[in-house]
């Protein structure tokens, strides 16, 4: 445990005062480096806060439009995407992704929906042939191996963690539609129009205001090895073909890939504003992204299961709608069994309540050990239920 305490900056309402306790609190017992956290209520930021340091070496402050890479926080917008335009009757959830994308009906593919490919069911949790970090960066051969390769179950029944490929997934269907990759539809038809500190991948000159991811604690070799035994070779294509961390994302060729699923880089106020988009059944302040249906529908429970990838790290049944994950009974997302939301690698969550119409954006540098629910994360999920 540390001592250490930030200087916290930043605003909060006062009725929100213990989500500032908890963030306060993140830095003296819970061994924060640099982070923010921003709350909305009925669309209005309540809670504006930062603090810490963006660098290992702690000679940066975090500052108000500090970024930082928010890894799988970010399959949030990137399933945005695609719900605007089934919202706009340009792809539907239900007709097989072969017919925006013809190549994907190779190897036993052709009853592969939209819907599982946002609800992590198109058995494609990763590549079964090694796939480098080079490669992963190449869009067009990324995407062309998945659209040759077999699904490692029967589609739509289960669902697999797909933690490298959905992004690719997804954002091909939206290529396909639109002809634009997911960072610049998203740019083009939600960021920049709303004004939304966020971008898949990082322009190079926004270089100078990102922070330093730093890693978890390591393992020892036989506990990593313990870990791995567990993994079935589902897993282990998901999760480590290739093996990302902090040292591959602070990379300017990171940076400048596109991919969807992993490198959103932004602001805690505009991981909070995009959720929002959702806690708002559809609208953020005066604009309609999506009607209140398909906001709805972001939340369309496709079905409990034991996760086939993640399944060892959670220990129990989860359950996924289109693109994010439901709160269901452990209240991952607070108490409301039907918020739900988004964890990355690490840390950094967005959260969507509609009912008690609130979002909440956490991001940080220093990763954490946890596959979900980090303690600080959970920490300011809960003070934020004890104020409503």
């Amino acid at each position: 445990m540390s001592q250490y305490a930030p200087q916290v900056d930043g605003r909060c309402d006062p009725r929100f005062a213990a989500v500032r306790a908890a963030f306060e609190e993140n830095f003296r017992g819970r061994e924060e480096l640099g982070a923010a956290v921003a709350v909305t209520l009925d669309g209005q930021t309540v809670v504006d806060l930062w603090g810490g340091w963006s660098d290992a070496a702690r000679t940066r402050p975090w500052e108000r439009d500090t970024v930082v890479n928010v890894w799988s926080t970010t399959k949030g917008p990137a399933a945005l995407c695609l719900h605007i335009l089934a919202d706009r009757g340009l792809l539907d959830l239900d007709a097989p992704v072969a017919a925006y994308w013809p190549e994907f009906v190779a190897a036993g593919k052709e009853s592969v929906l939209v819907r599982h490919l946002l609800s992590h069911r198109a058995g494609l949790a990763g590549l079964r042939e090694p796939h480098s970090l080079d490669q992963l960066y190449d869009w067009e051969l990324t995407v062309a191996r998945l659209a040759a390769t077999e699904p490692w179950w029967e589609p739509g029944t289960r669902s697999g963690y797909h933690a490298l490929t959905y992004g690719f997934l997804v954002g091909e269907v939206v290529r396909r539609v639109t002809g634009l990759l997911p960072s610049a539809f998203l740019e083009r038809e939600v960021t920049g129009p709303l004004g939304i500190d966020f971008t898949i991948g990082l322009p190079e000159k926004e270089a100078g205001r990102v922070a330093e991811l730093v890693r978890p604690p390591a393992a020892s070799t036989s506990e990593q090895a313990a870990i791995f035994a567990q993994l079935a070779p589902v897993a282990l294509a998901a999760l480590a073909n290739p093996l990302v961390g902090a040292a591959e994302a602070n990379t300017p060729e990171w940076r400048a890939a596109e991919l969807p699923a992993l490198n959103g880089h932004g602001t805690a106020r505009a991981v909070a504003a995009l959720y929002g988009i959702l806690a708002g059944r559809g609208s953020w302040g005066e604009r309609r992204v999506l009607s209140p249906e398909a906001a709805e529908r972001v939340r369309e429970g496709q079905g409990g299961c034991r996760d086939l990838v993640l399944g060892v790290g959670f220990g129990r049944d989860t359950e996924i709608g289109l693109g994010l994950w439901l709160s269901g009974p452990e209240g991952s997302y607070g108490p409301n069994p039907r918020a739900f939301g988004h964890d990355g690698l690490g840390g950094s969550c967005g959260l969507a309540d509609p009912e008690a119409g609130v979002s909440l954006g956490y991001v940080m540098n220093r990763m954490g050990t946890h596959i979900a629910d980090d303690p600080r994360k959970m920490a300011l999920v809960d003070a934020l239920y004890s104020a409503l």
